[in-house]
Parts: structure tokens; C-alpha cells; sequence
């Protein structure tokens, strides 16, 4: 019997885009943000029509911290134990 496969199928490769790509890592260079991604602290992409209303990253923390303090506590419990 076989098994479904959970392949999607290839597009067809654009003209400009390489089958496959040698990168010469004696040219890499430390990444110079990493020292600004203290401890725990995560990464978000925002869309961005919602990145546009936003300044700062302190400006959307503290919009979220303003939803979190908002929401009931039985559902903050429930985020930290997960």
C-alpha cells in the first residue's frame, strides 16, 4: 500500500532565481542586532498596514501589555503554564 504523499507540487523555478546557491562564509560577518535581542526576548514580524501604526517597539508593547492586563485572569493563567 502506498503512503499519501505530503508533498506539494514544484513550481516551476523563475529565470533569475538559482537552482542552488554557494555561499563563501569566510566573508560572514557576526550578526551586529544580536547583542540588541537580550535574554528571552522573541521576534515578531507585523504586517505591515499594523507595523505603520506603531513608532516604537515600546510603543507596541505597551499597547500589548494594555490588551494583557485587560484580558481575564483565568486565560493569563493559562498562557504562562503553556
Amino acid at each position: 500500500m502506498k503512503r499519501a504523499s505530503n508533498r506539494r507540487p514544484r513550481r516551476p523555478a523563475p529565470a533569475d532565481i538559482r537552482a542552488e546557491y554557494h555561499f563563501d562564509y569566510r566573508k560572514a560577518r557576526p550578526n551586529r542586532f544580536a547583542a540588541l535581542m537580550k535574554g528571552s526576548t522573541v521576534a515578531v514580524v507585523l504586517d505591515p498596514d499594523v507595523a505603520s501604526v506603531f513608532q516604537t517597539s515600546e510603543a507596541v508593547n505597551l499597547l500589548l501589555r494594555s490588551v494583557i492586563s485587560a484580558l481575564p485572569q483565568d486565560v493569563k493563567r493559562e498562557s504562562k503554564a503553556g
